[in-house]
């Protein structure tokens, strides 16, 4: 028996009346107020029908993620270190019946990507590689992480890597720890156990390891946590209670819920032959996002290029936070062409860095860079206390617009440098505080003369 209950789960799927309009009114009113939902109340908002009520639903996740994050949208890539992988999962492109070339990163090779990744702007890292006791051990994993730090360059350096691997053992989660890593992100792929343990084989079919793995996580101190499911494996709206009893359950446990959700949505690959058992339409998955940020507020979500750029600009605006750009999929992917059978997953947004950056800030959005309350050891119960009553926005704001002058004086386009300096200029008048706002102009000015990494 785990936390997740499904036929509790399933008994609340089966109520298919729709919600009255009262009963919609009392739940967006308490999602306003920051409080998050049940996945009782979360189900009701799933219920809802009619255009009136969709428009109440995104613009109160839309009123959610301004109160609490602002207009901020932070930037990350994603950094594949192997395609190595003794699971054979049947979505996965990395799956170990897979005969495609196989590539492993070395270390001289992985300071060749991060200088290729630092030269387009970016600052955070999500790791990926496949689960591999012999190729991928954790000693590579803590290798590659210091090899990544040690990059320095004229145009900056990363900040921040984050880690998505297999769930593994209370001490290699105190040893990723001690290498100085943010978030430790994994995703139970699907939260119902059948479908779960239907398309796994290896170590991860284990479905108890998968999802007990956060448990092992904050044991050994690690106190930033990413949940995920991958839409399209099972019924959405299971997926997105069992997240929400997820986030619930870490928060009940260890006073702290999840730092993110991410809500991949399936995508093929080369040599992939499994489709989507249940295909998420693309109003389905923006109604998805705008109740996740209703349900769990404080959170930040995360969208990545597997999304076409007009499903990632409405999501920006229904409740995302954060959003990789510029990704590849394939070890080695950075600066050349990579063969499609050493992808993990087709991407459908291929853009440059420069260009989503563009884009996102002529749509009101501040590109953000910023790593502070990571650095700052504003992580855990110090960021929930600030994240769930809107305080943390007081450093978000005026951090993004540091990391955005970076970005713009050392990486940026003409046209993106064009646009980022009048939306600096806007969002400094947005800042109320006049003493912050003070001491960002003066920041602002000692980036222009050649300062870096300033932050509150």
């Amino acid at each position: 028996m785990t936390f997740i209950d499904e036929h509790k789960l399933h008994t609340i799927l089966e109520n298919t009346a729709s919600p009255s309009a009262s009963a919609v009114a009392g739940i967006l009113e308490k999602g306003r107020r920051l409080e998050g939902l049940s996945p009782e109340e979360a189900f009701l908002l799933i219920n809802t029908v009619g255009q009136d009520a969709g428009k109440a639903i995104v613009e109160t996740a839309s009123y959610i993620k301004n109160a609490i994050y602002g207009d901020r949208l932070v930037f990350f890539a994603p950094f594949y270190l192997s395609n190595y992988c003794v699971n054979d999962c049947e979505y996965c492109g990395f799956h170990a019946s897979n005969k495609s070339p196989r590539k492993k990163l070395t270390l001289d090779e992985i300071r060749e990507q991060v200088g290729f990744l630092i030269d387009m702007g970016h600052k955070r890292l999500l790791l990926e590689l496949g689960e591999d006791p012999n190729n991928n051990s954790i000693d590579y994993l803590l290798e590659a992480i210091d090899a990544i730090y040690s990059v320095k360059s004229r145009k900056g350096e990363i900040r921040r890597v984050n880690v998505n691997i297999a769930a593994t053992t209370v001490g290699n989660y105190k040893l990723l720890k001690s290498k100085g890593i943010g978030t430790y992100q994994l995703f139970q792929e699907t939260y119902h156990r059948e479908t779960y343990e239907a398309i796994h084989k290896g170590p991860k079919s284990s479905y108890e390891r998968q999802l007990y793995a956060m448990n092992n996580a904050f044991e050994a101190g690690i106190d930033d946590v990413g949940l995920g499911a991958l839409f399209g494996l099972y019924d959405w709206r299971f997926e997105v209670l069992a997240l929400i009893t997820h986030a619930r359950f870490l928060a009940n446990t260890f006073g702290i819920g999840p730092h993110t959700i991410s809500v991949p949505r399936f995508r093929p690959a080369s040599t992939v032959e499994m489709p989507p058992a249940h295909p998420v339409s693309d109003n389905d998955f923006l109604k998805l996002i705008a109740i996740l940020r209703i349900a769990v507020p404080y959170t930040g979500m995360i969208i990545t290029t597997r999304e076409r750029p007009e499903i990632r600009e409405t999501a920006f605006r229904t409740g995302i936070t954060q959003t990789s750009a510029a990704s590849s999929t394939a070890p080695g992917g950075f600066g050349k062409k990579n063969s499609k059978e050493s992808q993990q997953f087709e991407l459908a947004d291929k853009r440059s860095l420069d260009e989503i950056a563009a884009s996102v800030m002529n749509q009101g959005f501040t590109p953000s860079f910023c790593t502070a309350c990571y650095r700052k050891n504003r992580t855990g119960n110090a960021f929930m206390d600030l994240a769930k009553p809107g305080d943390i926005k007081e450093f978000c704001q005026p951090n993004s617009i540091l990391t955005l002058m970076e970005y713009l004086e050392d990486n940026a386009s003409l046209e993106s440098r064009t646009i980022g300096l009048d939306m600096i200029k806007k969002s400094l008048s947005e800042i109320d505080n006049a003493t912050i706002r003070k001491r960002t102009e003066e920041r602002l000015e000692r980036i222009k003369h050649g300062e870096r990494d300033l932050y509150f």
